[in-house]
């Protein structure tokens, strides 16, 4: 099995090879794919992420959640430690600002972060992925740890777990950690996968 960080080395590699159409394309055509599901079109307190490093593109995901009413929410640092993400609502409009890893997020005196519990659906970036739903994440843990109440309650179904990616990046089998958050399903520009 290919160690976990020569994996995540190749597959940053192979989502940034994609052209900007490809990458335009995935985008759009996993946007239309999970539009339509049937969980996405219950839930209305969606988490995502801004892409970044090949990632894909959620913007017309975004773009439809908010025209048909969905609340939007974004990761945040946990306020006060404790390496956990909690999730702010992020309007039209927000501004926003680079946590110590760079990466955008709302500013969390405009609204109050709330905990992943208070949502229905959080769709999840990953670096690669295999059909029992295991997913390989960036190596900082978290969304494992902030998601880890599922572990010790796994009749809890909320919010749903919906990891979101390029099919390239699926692979055979990925090593399962003990602290690992199994996701519910993933969702491609091709396919969705149901767990």
């Amino acid at each position: 099995m290919i160690l976990p960080s020569r994996l995540r080395r190749d597959m940053r590699a192979a989502r940034r090879a994609l052209s900007p159409k490809q990458q335009r394309d995935h985008s759009l055509a996993l946007a239309q794919r999970l539009v339509r599901w049937l969980p996405f079109m219950k839930a209305q307190r969606i988490a995502l992420y801004l892409s970044n490093d090949g990632e894909i593109d959620l913007a017309p995901v975004v773009e439809h959640a908010r025209h048909t009413g969905k609340q939007v929410y974004l990761p945040v640092l946990h306020p006060f430690g404790g390496n956990k993400l909690w999730f702010s609502e992020w309007r039209q409009g927000d501004n926003l600002c680079l946590n110590r890893f760079a990466i955008a997020e709302p500013v969390v005196r405009l609204r109050k972060p709330l905990p992943a519990t208070h949502l229905d659906m959080i769709l999840m970036p990953l670096v690669a992925f295999d059909g029992r739903c295991m997913r390989l994440g960036m190596g900082g843990g978290y969304y494992d740890r902030s998601l880890s109440f599922r572990h010790r309650h796994p009749r809890v179904k909320r919010p749903m777990l919906v990891g979101v990616a390029h099919e390239l990046q699926r692979v055979d089998a990925l090593p399962a950690q003990s602290w690992d958050v199994v996701i519910d399903a993933v969702v491609t520009e091709r396919s969705v996968l149901n767990c």
